[in-house]
């Protein structure tokens, strides 16, 4: 049963392809869906992690949503993971910016932070956000 996400973060990149293969490769995203336009450029993809998703496109594409995006600042993305040592080491492998090294925090979450090729920042940790401790 695939679970659909609640909340998907949309970014647009000048080069979606090769964020789609860092996204992938990189961070462990699994490609669920690429829709190209004739020119070649990503029109609209869905990458899945956990039960999470992003959704993402090339600028440029002259999409209605494309249009509305222009000229809009980096995103900031967090995402749980289940064991940030190994996705960070993941990363570093893959040649991924570590802007901020794994470290544990006194909310009681590890993370770490990263940047894509263009920018974007992206948290990967074991904080669930709406979680209540006891």
């Amino acid at each position: 049963m695939t679970v659909t996400p609640d909340i998907c973060p949309a970014l647009r990149y000048e080069d979606a392809k090769a964020a789609i293969k860092q996204l992938t490769e990189g961070f462990g995203f699994t490609e669920r869906a690429v829709y190209e336009g004739e020119d070649g450029r990503v029109v609209h993809a869905e990458l899945a992690y956990g039960n999470g998703m992003v959704m993402l496109g090339s600028k440029g594409s002259g999409t209605d949503f494309d249009k509305l995006m222009a000229g809009a600042g980096p995103v900031a993305v967090y995402v749980r993971v289940a064991d940030v040592d190994e996705h960070h080491a993941r990363a570093v492998a893959r040649g991924v910016e570590i802007v901020v090294p794994p470290a544990d925090q006194e909310y009681g979450s590890r993370d770490y932070t990263a940047r894509d090729a263009e920018g974007n920042v992206w948290s990967f940790g074991t904080y669930a956000p709406g979680a209540t401790t006891g």
